[in-house]
């Protein structure tokens, strides 16, 4: 039994699961999407209705040093965003809270994809590849080929997978870079590199074009800004890629092409 998961804190990543859904939905793909809420997680009501299965979670139960390490203010303050801007209710603890698809024994597979991304193309193939596989942290170079992006891949639920990971994650001292991505890449070191078109991220559209090639492209990923905000700093670049996820949230389809990128980043 298979099912694909994504995770919902709030009521912008509801509405970014809402669009994910209804991808999935035009895209015929086979197996539920199971919503991991966490309690700060509102407006659900149209993902049941979208025939989504909810599923309440709590962060991780970490130490108090563990969140202190990876408070918004310290862990932007390590790593600051300079790429691209995050949102202000971008919480990094909130990030390992997708650990939780580990503990969905019910399923012997599951295809995590984070909520601001849409499947444009079928990806139920996924399901059979291992544990673990994910695609590359793909957005600027080609240098960013060795590092894992956690917004899509294939895990295999399992209590005791859940359990040892939760004393890896918050072993003394430990700190997670890129949070969950860090810890992922780290915990399966021999992870298997699925092709960046399972998880194409949006700057592969302006910093990229050789490699944005729509007909192969399966899933796209809206890292940085989102493409429902209304104060979108990167409108110009991304206008096409914007459209498209309004297109999709509102039922219209999947464009059988877009527009080539223009402007440069």
């Amino acid at each position: 039994m298979f099912a694909y998961a994504t995770l919902v804190t709030n009521a912008d990543y509801a509405l970014g699961a809402l669009a994910l859904a209804r991808s999935l939905r035009q895209v015929d793909a086979g197996p539920p999407l199971v919503v991991l809420a966490t309690a700060t997680a509102t407006d659900l009501e149209a993902l049941e209705a979208e025939g989504c299965i909810i599923k309440p979670v709590a962060q991780l139960p970490v130490s108090e040093a563990f969140r202190a390490r990876h408070s918004r203010t310290a862990v932007h303050e390590r790593a600051p965003f300079t790429k691209g801007e995050k949102p202000a209710f971008h919480d990094p603890l909130d990030n390992f809270s997708k650990l939780r698809l580990w503990e969905l024994t019910e399923y012997q597979r599951v295809v995590f994809l984070d909520a601001d991304a849409i499947v444009v193309r079928n990806i139920d193939k996924l399901f059979g590849y291992p544990q673990f596989s994910g695609a590359p942290n793909l957005y600027e170079s080609l240098d960013d080929m060795h590092r894992l992006n956690s917004g899509v891949f294939v895990a295999e639920p399992s209590a005791a997978t859940f359990a040892h990971m939760l004393q890896t994650l918050d072993a003394e001292n430990a700190v997670w870079r890129r949070t969950d991505q860090t810890f992922l890449e780290t915990y399966f070191p021999d992870w298997h590199g699925l092709p960046y078109i399972f998880n194409t991220l949006q700057y592969v559209y302006f910093n990229l074009p050789q490699l944005w090639s729509w007909p192969s492209i399966h899933v796209v990923h809206y890292q940085y800004e989102k493409p429902w905000a209304s104060d979108h700093p990167k409108r110009a670049q991304l206008q096409p890629l914007i459209d498209l996820w309004h297109d999709v949230l509102a039922g219209k389809g999947i464009p059988d092409a877009l527009p080539v990128s223009t402007v440069d980043s």
